[in-house]
């Protein structure tokens, strides 16, 4: 998940993806990577944050995220 430490949206989608039983999340934080900015704009075409893989998946965004819950394909997502 590509984050900054005081970004809101990037700990609600934290919350909900450790409240679906994730124990392990890779965070690039894109202030303190001197890359991580360059390569979260090359990878996924944007420049906010969060920005979330599951596994190769590009799932987006918190509301991404929180889409793919309501809609019921985030389990099926990280079962993987």
């Amino acid at each position: 998940m590509y984050q900054t430490d005081w970004c809101p949206y990037c700990r609600r989608a934290e919350e909900l993806l450790r409240s679906k039983g994730v124990t392990e999340i890779e965070k690039i934080n894109i202030v303190l990577d001197s890359n991580g900015r360059a390569e979260l704009a090359a990878k996924t075409g944007r420049r906010t944050v969060p920005q979330i893989y599951i596994g190769a998946t590009h799932v987006g965004g918190c509301d991404d995220l929180y889409a793919l819950e309501r809609g019921g394909s985030l389990d099926r997502l990280l079962a993987g």
